[in-house]
C-alpha cells in the first residue's frame, strides 16, 4: 500500500477512499481558517492576512492532491482531532475532484490578494470568492454535503468526466455515480 496519493486503496472496496470524519475534521479547520481571515479582511480591513491563509490553504491542496492526502497538513490535524473514532470509508476520487476545485479558489484568491494588496477598493472580488469558499467549507462541515462532489457526479452524468473503473459513491450516496 502506497503512502502517496489521495486516499488509500481498500482492498475489500476495489477503489481508494478517504476517512469521512477526518474530511469533514479538514474542512472544518479550512473553515476556522477561512473565517478567521474574513473577519480580519472584511471587519477589521487588515486584508494581509487574506494571502497568507491562502496561501496556506492552497499549499494544503497542493501536497493532498499532488504527494499525498495523508501528508496534507489540515487532514494531519483531522487526524488527530478524530482518534479513536472508526473510521467512516468513502470513495476518494470524488473528494480530489472536490479538492481541485478548492485549489483553483484558493489559487485565485491568492493570486488576486496579492495583485490587489493595497488597493482595497477592489477587494469586492476577492470577498465574493471567499464567500464562496466559506459556503461550500461550511456545507461540507456541518452537513456533510460535497459540493465538489456533487459537481463530479454531475460531470459523469453529462459525460464530461470519464468514469473510474469502480466508480465509489459519497457518504450516504450524495453523489451517487453509478
Amino acid at each position: 500500500m502506497s503512502a502517496f496519493g489521495f486516499g488509500e486503496h481498500s482492498p475489500e472496496l476495489g477503489y481508494r477512499v478517504l476517512d469521512e470524519r477526518v474530511m469533514r475534521a479538514s474542512a472544518s479547520i479550512m473553515l476556522l481558517l477561512g473565517i478567521v481571515a474574513f473577519i480580519n479582511a472584511f471587519i477589521l480591513r487588515n486584508y494581509i492576512v487574506i494571502p497568507f491563509v491562502a496561501g496556506f490553504l492552497m499549499l494544503n491542496f497542493i501536497i493532498g492532491i499532488f504527494v499525498g492526502s495523508r501528508f496534507a497538513p489540515t487532514i494531519l490535524l483531522g487526524r488527530l482531532l478524530t482518534l479513536g473514532q472508526s473510521p467512516l470509508p468513502i470513495g476518494a476520487v470524488q473528494k480530489k475532484f472536490a479538492w481541485g476545485l478548492g485549489l483553483g479558489l484558493s489559487l485565485a484568491i491568492f493570486g488576486l490578494s496579492l495583485f490587489l494588496l493595497g488597493n482595497e477598493a477592489f477587494f469586492g472580488p476577492v470577498c465574493m470568492l471567499c464567500l464562496v469558499c466559506l459556503a461550500l467549507l461550511y456545507l461540507e462541515t456541518a452537513f456533510g454535503i460535497c459540493v465538489g462532489c456533487k459537481l463530479y457526479g454531475l460531470g459523469l452524468r453529462i459525460k464530461l468526466i470519464s468514469p473510474p473503473p469502480v466508480a465509489p459513491n459519497c457518504m450516504g450516496d450524495s453523489c451517487k455515480v453509478n
